[in-house]
């Protein structure tokens, strides 16, 4: 007997990958598809027009984000597992900063390109929190802060400066360690994810291209 406990043991360590855990995929935002079922529009000030375009550079279909003075995000509801899929992936493009503005004032709460995940407070709704992964145009990335609107929202810049501008960049983040770090919160759900470009705050003009979105087990 103790010679099979010690032959399936040796057979763990060398299994091959097919063994191993079979990774969960959720998609989000299948923009590649040239759809965006399941996703609403949602309008603070003035419009952010969504379209599909083809990119070269990647040779996929992507969404492009243009701001002209305006804001509106595209949300997307759906209670996420994080215990199951915690790590959020993405990518995006962005050409140009929005100069001369400052990030924790509510006239300059404006950003290029964000993706955000939504707890919802139900009828409690000012518990509603949420955490922002954002290009910063004037933190340094890897910073924090509040949002000058509302402190349930946690500002944190994946990226900052103009050194990636025109390049694709792609991301992944293990929100639920995120929001422990990060929002002082424990969260095993999400509700929603959005994106947004906006600059109704500020006046300004920002284009930006997303890419698929999807939650994954590793």
């Amino acid at each position: 007997m103790s010679r099979i406990i010690v032959a399936l043991f040796l057979w763990l360590l060398t299994a091959p990958s097919w063994a191993k855990a079979e990774l969960i995929v959720q998609p989000i935002g299948q923009f590649s598809a040239g759809t965006l079922h399941g996703w609403q529009e949602k309008k603070f000030k003035g419009f952010t027009q969504y379209d599909f375009v083809f990119d070269d550079n990647i040779q996929k279909k992507v969404l492009k984000a243009t701001s002209q003075a305006g804001a509106s995000g595209l949300f997307f509801e759906s209670k996420i597992d994080l215990a199951a899929t915690p790590w959020l992936n993405w990518s995006w493009r962005t050409d140009s900063l929005l100069k001369g503005i400052n990030e924790n004032e509510k006239n300059g709460d404006d950003f290029t390109a964000r993706i955000y995940v939504v707890i919802d407070g139900g009828f409690f709704f000012w518990k509603t929190l949420a955490l922002n992964y954002v290009w910063s145009s004037s933190h340094q990335q890897g910073e924090k802060w509040d949002n000058p609107y509302t402190a349930n929202a946690t500002m944190f810049a994946v990226a900052s400066g103009a050194q990636e501008l025109g390049r694709w960049q792609q991301y992944k983040r293990n929100v639920r360690d995120d929001l422990r770090t990060l929002v002082g919160k424990d969260m095993r759900y999400i509700d929603a994810i959005a994106i947004m470009t906006d600059t109704d705050n500020s006046g300004l003009q920002a284009t930006t291209y997303f890419g698929d979105i999807t939650f994954t087990s590793d």
